[in-house]
């Protein structure tokens, strides 16, 4: 009974925390009542009952003035719906089978020309200096990218997959294909590559409480040929050394082959060290190999890799490689529409010169160890275009399909060795109708060693992105998230937070830990059609709820934190600027060492959909 009575206390909290974010945002009305299909919702059969309905309602809502002008803001009738796939496959279609006799590639200007106007230039100042000083994509660059050539026939499905794959280029704001039919013999057809960059030169910063702060200056297209690099300035009052540099430099896609390498250096009051990548990724279906290798040498670090959750007091002193590689065997060859298998290997070491003292109860964590992984990985991938989801009015690539693994790995340990093997699940499509895009996933792991069970763990997830609904002249969708993870015979410096992922935004404590985390993040952005010095904006408000405890109890007995706010995001789509976030929150019943309220002006990385492509077989992560 008591458990029912905290699940409908939890129950109750979300409700409240939605009911408050409907009165700060009374555009989420629209959306339980309204069915206008966009890009993620198809016209249906009941068409003509939704015109009467909004026919009466703005008949009713304009008989005064303040009703008129709240219906002009929130509603709008259906629009008609727009498959992007189905009009690009559509269009190569009319060309399919055809040989491609002519390849040309056409950078337009990062200001001014659009695909619609290609001839039209930039007028302000500002916009023909950026042009002036910004390198175009090089021909060859581009070249490199496409996975068809002179003389091959033209496959839609081909097309429609290196639209992605350029598209997907931090440099490149989107691409076209056009095709031109050869005017003397019909069966050749002549492929025009359209591309429109992103000025490639960005700035950032950063400020960590009084102590600490960064400043960043980066290319991400170096003379436009698709090479990276950046340079990082971190500075601490009081840690040494009191100013140093990070810096990093990657060289994309080698002779065509889609191999990665990247390399950096840094000195700072955090770490002091080198890192190295390779990377062949399994970025069509239809590519047979992965492999991949890394090597980390970090002479004095509080982490053992940059994004470990757990952080030392006393720097570490250790180095870290890994090689890996893959086959991928295609159920159907040549349909980017079927599954696939991929077997694949890796291994692991990581050795420390100097560590914390393990404790004897904890002594695998900080061991010298090498790792050997094994998977066979079940995997489906499509991709539909939308827009308006976490970008500002450009294609975007939403993955469907699922990812199945199961691995196993052998852990050779100092302080013994042990047995590894995890099973994880996840499928992300479309809903009925087109109503929206659902992701679920789930996982169950750990380690084996003299007939016990350790560090293991059972995660599930939830994602889900509304249709795009109109609100007057501006849209607007809903995120929600779920998060579940249980920690089992974790050890003690093993611990769970708030923090990291944003389970609940802002939130900085570090009492609020444990080894059992229930989250919830509801999120209504709302896109605005004004610009601020040619920025776009979305405001958006969310509603957080975090359960975090032990994981020897009933998980809605353990203790509740939450969070509520509002912000504004902007961000210009021409820039490879980060995404610029203001944000007020409030914390009811915050622990010791927070506020009741934050406010916060910080640089957002964009959001990445969940992707389904194969990768290296790696442990779960617990964090």
């Amino acid at each position: 009974m008591r458990h029912f009575e905290m699940g409908s206390k939890f129950i109750l909290i979300i409700g409240r925390i939605f009911f408050v974010l409907t009165l700060i945002f009374p555009g989420l009305y629209a959306l339980s009542q309204s069915n206008q299909p966009d890009s993620l919702s198809r016209l249906n059969n009941n068409g003509e009952k939704y015109e009467q309905f909004y026919d009466s309602l703005e008949y009713k809502a304009k008989q005064k003035t303040l009703t008129r002008i709240v219906y002009d803001f929130l509603i709008s009738p259906p629009r008609p719906y727009v498959d992007r796939e189905a009009l690009s496959l559509e269009y190569y279609s009319e060309m399919e089978g055809k040989i491609i006799s002519e390849i040309t590639v056409k950078p337009l200007d990062v200001f001014g020309p659009t695909f619609t106007d290609t001839t039209h230039r930039a007028k302000s100042f500002v916009e023909k200096a950026a042009n002036a000083l910004h390198s175009k994509s090089n021909l060859n660059t581009i070249e490199r990218m496409l996975l068809f050539e002179v003389g091959d026939f033209l496959d839609p499905d081909l097309l429609y997959e290196n639209e992605r794959i350029i598209r997907a280029l931090p440099y490149i704001q989107d691409v076209r294909f056009v095709l031109e039919q050869d005017s003397v013999y019909k069966g050749l057809v002549k492929v025009h590559v359209i591309t429109k960059d992103r000025f490639s030169i960005g700035v950032s910063g950063a400020v960590d409480g009084n102590n600490s702060a960064a400043l960043e200056f980066y290319n991400q297209n170096i003379f436009g040929v698709g090479h990276e690099i950046s340079f990082r300035f971190v500075g601490h009052l009081n840690r040494q050394p009191y100013t140093g540099l990070e810096t990093f430099y990657k060289i994309n896609n080698i002779r065509g082959k889609f191999i990665d390498i990247s390399a950096g250096y840094m000195n700072t009051y955090r770490r002091e060290g080198f890192s190295f990548l390779l990377d062949k990724p399994f970025i069509t279906p239809s590519i047979k190999w992965g492999y991949g290798a890394s090597a980390v040498r970090m002479y004095r670090t509080d982490r053992i890799l940059e994004d470990a959750p757990i952080q030392t007091e006393d720097p570490m002193d250790l180095s870290f490689f890994n090689v890996w590689g893959g086959r991928s065997f295609q159920i159907k060859p040549h349909d980017y529409h079927n599954s696939q298998m991929v077997l694949s290997a890796g291994i692991y070491n990581r050795t420390y010169f100097h560590r914390p003292v393990p404790i004897s109860q904890e002594s695998q964590y900080f061991s010298n160890n090498t790792f050997y992984l094994a998977g066979i990985t079940f995997t489906q991938r499509r991709y539909m275009q939308d827009q308006l989801v976490y970008s500002y009015g450009i294609t975007e690539d939403i993955p469907e399909g699922f990812k199945n693994e199961i691995v196993y790995g052998f852990d050779v340990n100092e302080f013994g060795n042990r047995h590894y093997a995890h099973l994880y699940l996840s499928n992300g499509n479309l809903l009925v109708n087109r109503q929206g895009y659902l992701y679920l996933s789930g996982g169950v792991g750990g380690y084996f060693k003299n007939n016990d069970y350790e560090q293991g763990l059972i995660q599930g997830s939830l994602n889900f992105i509304s249709r795009q609904v109109n609100a007057g002249r501006k849209r607007f969708r809903l995120f929600g998230k779920a998060n579940y993870m249980l920690g089992i015979r974790r050890f003690g410096i093993e611990e769970l937070d708030l923090t990291r992922k944003e389970h609940i935004r802002g939130f900085s404590s570090r009492d609020a830990v444990g080894k059992q985390r229930l989250s919830l993040s509801l999120e209504y952005v709302l896109f605005l059609r004004q610009q601020f010095y040619k920025f776009n904006m979305a405001m958006y408000g969310f509603a957080d709820v975090g359960i975090i405890g032990s994981n020897r109890t009933f998980i809605f007995t353990e203790k509740y934190y939450s969070g509520l706010g509002v912000g504004l995001r902007l961000h210009n789509e021409n820039l490879v600027f980060k995404t610029f976030q203001l944000r007020l929150a409030f914390y009811p019943f915050p622990p010791s060492d927070m506020s009741f309220t934050g406010f916060i002006i910080e640089e957002q990385l964009k959001k990445d959909f969940y992707s389904f492509r194969p990768t290296p077989p790696q442990p779960l992560r617990f964090e």
